[in-house]
């Protein structure tokens, strides 16, 4: 049930952004085990012109960059979990963009399941109808 946003500083093409959400939900799935049809992945784009790394456009460094941002319930990764994962969408944009400049950042945001959900109940919710169920 992530929510996923990803900025890249590339020319909007709908075939790249269906790629990055394919990788970016499997990545997930793999590292997080989070369920892949309840994750979303929102890709925007950014003209290298107006992204700066180190000062400079990239577009004068003739790099890439990516900005990943997901929201994941607070506990349910381990510290490991969380590094394989950083490693891994950071490998993946390199193949998908090429030239990745290294300010390229993901930013895993760990939020109280109290605070968080989607179709209108929060994941606490739905922990509890689950163990109520179960019992």
């Amino acid at each position: 049930m992530p929510i996923i946003s990803v900025a890249i500083t590339t020319p909007p093409d709908a075939e790249r952004s269906a790629r990055i959400a394919e990788t970016v939900t499997e990545l997930t799935r793999t590292h997080l085990r989070k369920d892949p049809t309840v994750t979303a992945v929102a890709v925007t784009h950014v003209d290298p012109a107006h992204w700066f790394a180190g000062g400079r456009a990239l577009a004068d460094q003739g790099a890439q960059s990516f900005w990943l941002d997901i929201k994941v319930v607070d506990g349910t990764n381990t510290k490991s979990e969380l590094a394989d994962y950083l490693a891994a969408i950071y490998a993946a944009f390199g193949a998908l963009l090429g030239n990745v400049h290294p300010e390229s950042y993901v930013l895993v945001h760990e939020v109280p399941a109290a605070a968080y959900g989607f179709g209108g109940k929060t994941q606490e919710f739905r922990f509890i109808e689950g163990r109520m169920r179960a019992a």
